[in-house]
């Protein structure tokens, strides 16, 4: 049974929770305060008053019996020496000790006020005073002076007894009072003790108040959440699985499962992700290992197919020669297709190679000057600028670090784009701009030609995509892929603006610096010689 009683207790206690745990310790720590306090101001008021009750009443009222005794003594000394000698003399003696006397008694009347034993003890005393002062010291005093007379006499050794009753009354209050006197100093001597016992137990109490509330503190809250520090950086440097025990009080323990809870989920969550990490790896090495044979297939297969062309275009050109004009019309047609064919095969196979070398070969980054590489661009492009009367111009180009090649390629697939796409009728305009814009340099190419629709802003990037017949316009379909790809690597992005209506702008950013592309473990390049080797 008691072990039952003794379980719902801990479990109701170890539901507590730090801020109850402070308000009980602190509730009993001020109710035990309280106590000690309490008696302790008792102590206080209780030697304070036996203090007051010695110094003012007991030691007062035995010091005043004495001299009531002095008085009384004077008296029978002034009437014993008046009523033997007569002498007039004796009497001042007498008459200072009965004002003395009625001096002393109104002071111990005052002083045993609130005492009716010690009164009593003073009315004895008083009426032995009265028997003998009535018997003998009146009498005595109103003798005329001069000759004592025998009947004087006679009440002088009568009253000698009475007198010793007066003796017998003052030495009974003065051990009386001694005694109450010796009782008094006893009381405030143990009540002193108890006192000093009181005010040492609060003293001692508060210590072990202090201790027990350092001692809670440390084992209540220092020491839980020094355990939970520990194992959080435990699981911050990288032990996920490191569980956390929660301790303490129940806020604290609440606050450990929340922290768990946290761990676990983020645990499963970096498993998940670790997961997925190692599965986009693998991708990202298939990915990279296919790029790299389709990039080596792409190669090998447009070098090998240079050699069997060029016989192609040259034995059509040669058959062309020979027979032109010959044969009938339809085999001169024929004869052109062929030839017609050879030769956009090998623009074809050239171009491919050229966009499959971006990245690859022109990658000899160094800082240039873009209008020293325009101007190279505008140069070998000078025919096709004379024939259409093109008017070009450049707002001052920065410099940048990039591949003289790549940018080269660049402004010839821009421009020349710009010149073949011209409204017919009229001459081509373009017009460069950079600026820089967020730590990238923005370059705008802008023409007065047949413009670009919006529905076709992405597809004109993708390589072999054509939004005009080959017999409308000339070109392979990757020129504009070919300067995506050049730009992207460059750090930056192409686009075209669809908001401009009077031609086309096509819009480019490019970084300061590109940033460092790790090159192929092997490349295309590598294979020209394999390859004629094979054949």
């Amino acid at each position: 049974m008691t072990g039952d009683v003794q379980q719902p207790r801990k479990r109701r206690l170890s539901s507590w929770t730090t801020r109850r745990w402070l308000r009980a310790g602190v509730g009993a720590s001020l109710v035990m305060l309280t106590l000690l306090g309490v008696t302790g101001a008792w102590v206080m008021g209780r030697s304070q008053s036996i203090s007051n009750n010695l110094t003012d009443v007991r030691s007062p009222s035995l010091s005043t019996a004495f001299r009531l005794e002095t008085a009384l003594v004077n008296q029978e000394t002034g009437i014993r020496g008046y009523g033997v000698t007569g002498t007039a003399e004796f009497l001042a003696p007498y008459r200072q000790g009965l004002a003395d006397q009625r001096t002393h008694t109104r002071s111990l009347r005052e002083l045993l006020h609130d005492d009716p034993a010690r009164l009593r003890d003073l009315e004895s005393v008083q009426e032995a005073v009265n028997r003998w002062q009535e018997e003998v010291a009146e009498p005595v005093a109103a003798a005329p002076a001069g000759s004592p007379s025998a009947q004087e006499t006679a009440r002088l050794a009568n009253g000698k007894a009475a007198f010793d009753n007066v003796r017998a009354a003052l030495q009974n209050q003065q051990e009386r009072l001694r005694a109450d006197r010796v009782r008094a100093r006893a009381d405030l001597q143990s009540t002193v003790t108890l006192r000093n016992w009181v005010f040492g137990a609060i003293a001692l109490l508060i210590v072990v108040l202090a201790a027990l509330v350092f001692e809670g503190l440390r084992r209540g809250i220092n020491r839980p959440l020094d355990r939970l520090g520990a194992d959080a950086r435990i699981i911050a440097a990288g032990d996920f699985d490191h569980p956390i025990t929660p301790t303490g009080p129940a806020d604290l323990r609440r606050l450990g499962g929340e922290i768990e809870s946290m761990r676990r989920r983020l645990a499963r969550e970096l498993a998940f992700t670790e997961e997925a990490r190692l599965r986009l790896d693998v991708q990202a090495a298939d990915l990279q290992r296919s790029n790299a044979e389709l990039e080596q297939f792409a190669y090998v297969a447009s070098h090998d197919l240079q050699e069997p062309l060029r016989k192609v275009s040259s034995f059509t050109q040669l058959l062309q020669r020979r027979y032109g004009g010959q044969l009938d019309e339809r085999a001169d047609q024929y004869i052109d297709f062929a030839v017609d064919g050879a030769n956009r095969m090998q623009t074809l196979i050239s171009d491919l190679l050229n966009f499959s070398r971006v990245g690859r070969v022109h990658n000899a980054h160094q800082n240039i000057d873009l209008n020293k590489t325009l101007e190279e661009t505008l140069s070998t492009l000078s025919v096709a600028v004379a024939e259409t009367k093109a008017t070009i111009t450049h707002d001052h180009l920065p410099d940048l670090v990039a591949d003289p090649s790549q940018m080269a390629m660049l402004w010839q697939n821009l421009i020349g784009n710009a010149i073949k796409f011209r409204r017919p009728g009229e001459s081509p305009e373009i017009h460069i701009t950079s600026a820089e814009e967020d730590g990238l340099w923005r370059f705008t190419v802008t023409d007065n030609g047949i413009g670009i629709p919006p529905e076709y802003a992405e597809k004109i990037f993708v390589i072999f995509q054509r939004l005009h017949t080959k017999d409308t316009y000339s070109g392979s379909g990757i020129g504009l892929a070919m300067c995506k790809k050049i730009v992207e690597f460059h750090g930056g992005a192409i686009g075209v603006d669809p908001d401009y209506r009077n031609g086309a702008r096509i819009t480019f950013t490019l970084a300061p610096e590109p940033p460092q592309i790790p090159n192929p473990s092997a490349t295309p390049e590598a294979m020209p010689a394999e390859a004629e080797q094979s054949r």
